[in-house]
């Protein structure tokens, strides 16, 4: 007896309708032909477990599985529940209902039977709505991830003899219903980290609300102890809150990547990831022999935080050039390209020398100048132009951290913030895919970040002496422009430049000595 199964392959953040044939005929055989890669074949073994465990038998039959479309590789153990479906029902152990073919269902079997998650579930939910499936059958932890997909009927289940009693219509499913919006806006404002837990470092603070109002990345210099990491991590708090459309392709990447905990639905909150210095090529941008998204991708949406910059492989560093301009990646393999997203804010720390204390108000530093030298020579050129600020940061005097008196909240900066941002969107509404000053291209500069002719002077002169790269001057309008959106200024004006060429510390030919 011949059957046919509904599943599905993810493939970069997107997933594709894949038909999974059973053919029973007489014989011993078992063969399994559609480009299936190693833990699908090891799906048999599971199968057999799962269901003599559960009361049924495995024929001694000649089986010959199909997974279509052939041309595209069937990764993972997700194919576990309609392949088993498919087994009971070539075999004619249990029937073919006539509302199967209009449901999709993917899961991994243990040898009991139940359920274990899988990933990818909310592209597959978003490709089975699109393709009018009317419901997924999908395991139960990762239900209410796919249900914030609306019209379509989701239902988690714990084993494999639900899903036989469901198609024997022996008994119903209850769907998953998930109050998308309300749990999305309840969970927004939630934050651990604010900024009223910082004294001092005002003119720190106030360079992270100029890059979170523009989108802009950002490098913080100093020495050890003096709030780099404190300051980067509540950078997320004063930051726009995602639009549904954002979160929904944010949990997409995270989804895939394997990465959402159980029982979750939307993200609601900007991502922030940290990844450690020694982390590998493949780690940061993507890949491997199944292609995964990276930390620059898991940072779609969010913020990527450096942490002891230097430390990095370079390779490492060098391979962010590309999606710092592009937003995007393109993991290569000979049979495929995958791309994923890449549109993250860079928040990078780090000691201005070996010892950490060069430039330090009350302690020595031990490091000669070529040393210094050396060290800030571990970030080239062109990576360090892509970064719109680069900031000093001092420790903070006893008097600063002594005042009782609370700094300013994330909630009052993020007020400021999100106005200026709306200032951009507006702006922007014309031109697609640009949605804030650090995206702007050279024509939109043109028109928007052109100052008079007294700034034109001042950025001429500042360029001269600073021996700054084009692309240095181009982030310098960028960040002048956003200064003028947080004064709700319309024309760049001669102070906000002075401040924006301010923010480009590493640049001035005194620094280093």
């Amino acid at each position: 007896m011949l059957t046919k199964i509904f599943g599905a392959a993810v493939q970069g953040i997107d997933a594709t309708p894949v038909t999974i044939e059973v053919n029973s005929t007489r014989g011993s055989l078992f063969s399994m032909v559609g480009l299936p890669d190693s833990a699908v074949k090891e799906s048999f073994q599971r199968i057999v477990s799962a269901i003599q465990y559960n009361g049924y038998k495995m024929p001694i039959t000649s089986l010959t599985i199909n997974m279509a479309p052939a041309d595209i590789r069937k990764e993972g153990s997700a194919y576990d529940l309609p392949l088993a479906i498919g087994v009971l029902q070539a075999t004619e152990q249990i029937p073919v209902g006539e509302q199967q073919p209009r449901y999709l269902m993917m899961g991994e079997l243990s040898l009991d039977g139940s359920l274990q998650p899988i990933r990818g579930a909310l592209p597959i939910a978003i490709m089975a709505r699109a393709m009018s499936y009317e419901g997924l059958i999908l395991p139960r932890q990762n239900a209410r991830e796919a249900a914030v997909v609306n019209q379509l009927a989701v239902y988690g289940v714990e084993n494999i003899k639900e899903v036989i009693d469901f198609i024997s219509y022996a008994k119903p499913l209850v769907p998953t219903e998930v109050n998308t919006r309300e749990e999305f806006y309840a969970r927004q404002a939630d934050f651990s980290l604010d900024f009223d837990d910082v004294k001092g470092q005002e003119n720190v603070k106030r360079a992270i609300e100029v890059a979170a109002a523009g989108g802009h990345n950002i490098l913080l210099i100093g020495a050890p102890g003096s709030g780099k990491s404190m300051l980067s991590k509540r950078i997320p708090s004063i930051l726009p809150p995602l639009s549904l459309s954002e979160s929904l392709e944010t949990t997409k990447i995270h989804s895939v990547a394997g990465k959402l905990p159980a029982n979750m639905g939307l993200i609601t909150k900007r991502p922030f990831r940290d990844p450690h210095h020694t982390i590998s090529i493949v780690a940061m941008t993507g890949g491997g022999n199944y292609p995964q998204p990276g930390e620059i991708s898991l940072a779609h949406n969010g913020i990527l935080f450096l942490d002891e910059l230097p430390e990095f492989n370079r390779n490492v560093l060098e391979v962010l050039r590309q999606p710092l301009e592009d937003r995007k990646i393109t993991i290569s393999r000979v049979k495929s390209n995958v791309e994923y997203p890449a549109g993250f804010m860079l928040v990078a720390s780090m000691n201005p020398c070996p010892c950490g204390y060069y430039n330090h108000p009350t302690k020595d530093c031990v490091c000669t100048p070529k040393q210094v030298q050396k060290y800030l020579n571990r970030i080239s050129g062109p990576l360090l132009d892509r970064i719109d600020l680069q900031i000093e940061v001092v420790p903070v005097p006893f008097e600063k951290m002594s005042d009782a008196r609370p700094a300013e909240s994330s909630a009052a900066i993020r007020e400021r913030v999100v106005h200026a941002r709306r200032i951009q969107e507006l702006r922007y509404a014309d031109n697609p895919g640009i949605h804030c000053n650090a995206q702007m291209t050279s024509k939109l500069l043109a028109r928007y970040a052109r100052p008079d002719n007294t700034g034109l002077a001042m950025l001429k002169h500042a360029m001269q002496r600073l021996n700054l790269s084009a692309r240095a001057y181009d982030r310098i309008l960028k960040v002048s422009r956003t200064i003028a959106d947080l004064e709700g200024c319309e024309q760049i004006q001669t102070p906000h430049l002075a401040e924006a060429i301010g923010y480009r510390n590493l640049d001035r030919e005194d620094w280093a000595g």
